[in-house]
């Protein structure tokens, strides 16, 4: 089982004799280790599955690993085994153990835009800016495991005083919607085995062996749940690359790598520098670079798949230029190499600079996708479906209430809703429960009343029935009894209404296979929904260019990259001013370069278009610590002493593309 392995993965593999971290280098097939690992632990070690777990942090990357399982361990060797993300272990951990935590099983996931209304109302403010700020702010002391009361503590000025009464309201209304953000889903698990030693003892003896993948990623909160599920016994192996700690600004840390040395005295390290993807010029100019930054372990990439093409570095004259020369370029390259698009990658540090791009594929007819799209579940039309599962599962999810009794329209207006709210305010409950007291057969008219009960009602019938059916009957009554189609096509243009009932029908499609194939009910498959951003059906590969920021880009890995806009300003970015912050953007250099498997191309420009000045831009100082002699300079300026492309170089160029013509 092991034969395809290097001598160093089969180590990786193969130990047990304490906590293992693997120091995985770019490109060197974690991945292979990682799976397996988890058949070698069930095959060769007496494990039973179900008390192995492999946690990684996105649903693609545990999708992936179930699938090499599989095929690792045929049959039903691998049933049962735990593979997911942090945070669907960590809903599975609170969907068993929350009444311990004062939560009912069916509690609703809150996504972003839900918080987003929440902390709006609690501002009493509309603006986007100030509610992602305090998002951004609450999400990070949750990945520090503070509470409101230790960053009210805490606070150093009126901003963060303000921020931190916000956290503690905002936590008082996600109690009394019986809900959680995504945040929540790793902090309250931790709490929970810190406050209830006999439910961290029920979680101890299932999960038994622990594998954790992009372990550099990890924040404070999830170390603590790592750590408090591998127990005294520490049966772990974590696998990472320091080179690629690129989430700082949303809470990851280094420090984790340092604090396992820390906390097992007897970590055993293993590193993987043999890089499976990249050419060794490739290779070359990303160890250059990273031997810039301060390392508590030093490693080296090295590959067998020969020197491959010169990097390149192209000044361009402003961004225009840039745009235009990396499409030509990247056209002139698939016509000689008879490459696909989807091959090819354009990475850039923040979304704002593919815009100039998209223009110049546009122009050429070149077919394109750009990462961080609408997620399918961001439409309007699956939003109204989703809020109808989600009060269906959880009756006091305020947000989805509202949302639900006014879509479609069914004569319940803003008035009756405010009489509702008003009321639920003054007892403490919810708007559904509210609905059903005594007191508002006197505040409403008979009419909103009567509509008002036919709706509840029709909600705790379908609630009755969602545990116990067949997901796909109870959906499909669903759909007629809220005559959503009909709905659809009255409120909106007849092709508008088409693409939306047709991702109504996807959705719901998905929905029904899904829980079959998992033997999960309605109720299973609404809490599950918010841990997906994406159809499996929508994931399928087009030939297309990739736009992607660096971000999004890691763990994947292109033919062809072109890294742009690589200026000081921008990489690194312009707030990073700190060393420390520094560090941070040279790994996100390292990660753009990594993703490039036979070629590379590197660009900045001389002047940006910024509003409707042009102003000076200077090429990142990342650029000069790459290997100078190693790469091949062209475009209006020369960085360093190096030569620009020369005349024979671009006319054997030519006379070879004027050989394929012939």
């Amino acid at each position: 089982m092991l034969s395809k392995l290097n001598s160093t993965q089969r180590e990786a593999v193969k130990y047990l004799g304490s906590p293992l971290l693997v120091l995985a280098g770019a490109g060197s097939g974690k991945t292979g280790v990682i799976t397996h690992k988890l058949a070698y632990l069930v095959n060769e070690c007496s494990y039973s599955a179900r008390n192995v777990a492999a946690i990684t942090f996105t649903n693609k990357a545990a999708n992936e690993m179930r699938e090499r399982v599989s095929k690792l361990l045929p049959g039903n060797a691998a049933k049962g085994m735990t593979i997911s993300t942090f945070h669907a272990l960590g809903m599975t951990i609170l969907r068993e153990e929350a009444p311990l935590l004062g939560y009912k099983k069916q509690f609703s996931i809150f996504d972003t835009a839900d918080t987003g209304k929440i902390i709006s109302e609690l501002l009493g403010s509309p603006d986007k800016q100030e509610i992602r700020t305090a998002q951004s702010v609450m999400s990070n002391w949750k990945a520090a495991f503070l509470t409101p009361a230790q960053a009210t503590s805490l606070a150093e000025n009126e901003e963060q005083q303000r921020h931190a009464l916000l956290y503690t309201r905002y936590q008082d209304t996600l109690r009394a919607y019986q809900s959680v953000d995504f945040d929540d889903l790793i902090r309250l698990p931790v709490e929970l085995f810190q406050l209830h030693a006999e439910a961290l003892q029920r979680w101890q003896h299932r999960l038994r062996y622990l594998l954790i993948d992009e372990y550099q990623d990890t924040n404070d909160c999830q170390y603590q749940m790592m750590k408090l599920l591998a127990g005294d016994r520490a049966a772990l192996t974590v696998v990472g690359d320091d080179d690629q700690s690129i989430y700082a600004w949303r809470g990851a840390s280094t420090a984790n790598i340092s604090n396992l040395q820390h906390d097992y005295p007897n970590l055993r390290v293993i590193k993987l520098e043999q890089n499976y993807r990249s050419s060794q010029r490739i290779l070359q100019s990303a160890n250059h670079l990273i031997k810039n930054n301060t390392k508590l372990f030093e490693k080296s990439l090295w590959s067998e798949h020969g020197p491959g093409d010169a990097v390149r570095v192209f000044a361009a004259k402003d961004d225009e230029n840039e745009a235009e020369s990396v499409v030509l370029r990247l056209l002139a390259h698939k016509f000689e190499h008879r490459t696909r698009f989807a091959d090819y990658a354009i990475l850039y540090r923040s979304n704002h600079l593919s815009r100039v791009f998209e223009q110049q594929l546009r122009t050429h007819k070149v077919p394109y996708s750009v990462s961080g799209g609408t997620s399918f579940f961001d439409h309007a039309e699956i939003k109204d479906l989703t809020a109808y599962l989600r009060l269906i599962a959880n009756p006091d999810d305020d947000p989805a209430f509202i949302r639900a009794i006014t879509t479609p329209k069914r004569g319940i207006g803003n008035s009756t809703l405010e009489k509702l709210a008003s009321h639920a305010n003054v007892r403490n409950i919810s708007l559904f429960e509210a609905a059903f007291e005594p007191a508002m057969t006197h505040q409403l008219a008979a009419r909103p009343h009567e509509d008002l009960m036919t709706f509840c009602n029709f909600i705790n019938r379908m609630q009755a029935r969602a545990e116990k059916e067949p997901c796909k009957q109870v959906l499909d009554d669903l759909l007629k009894a809220i005559d959503y189609e009909a709905w659809l096509f009255d409120s909106h243009e007849p092709k508008q209404a088409e693409n939306k009932w047709k991702n109504v029908s996807d959705f719901v499609g998905w929905m029904n296979k899904k829980s079959e194939a998992d033997e999960k009910s309605m109720i299973a498959m609404t809490q599950l929904i918010a841990l997906l951003n994406l159809l499996e059906s929508r994931d399928q590969e087009t030939d297309a260019v990739s736009l992607s920021t660096l971000h999004a880009a890691k763990g994947l890995e292109y033919g062809h990259v072109f890294l742009v806009g690589v200026e000081e300003g921008i990489l690194p970015h312009e707030r990073s001013e700190a060393p420390e912050q520094i560090e941070e953007e040279r790994r996100l250099m390292y990660v753009g370069i990594t993703r490039a498997q036979r070629s590379l191309q590197i660009s900045y420009c001389s002047k940006r278009k910024r509003g409707k000045e042009h102003s000076a831009c200077d090429p990142s100082r990342f650029i000069g610590e790459l290997p100078q002699g190693e790469i091949e300079f062209s475009g209006m300026v020369k960085v360093g002493d190096a030569p620009a492309m020369t005349k024979e170089q671009g006319l054997d160029k030519l006379a070879r593309l004027k050989a394929m013509l012939k």
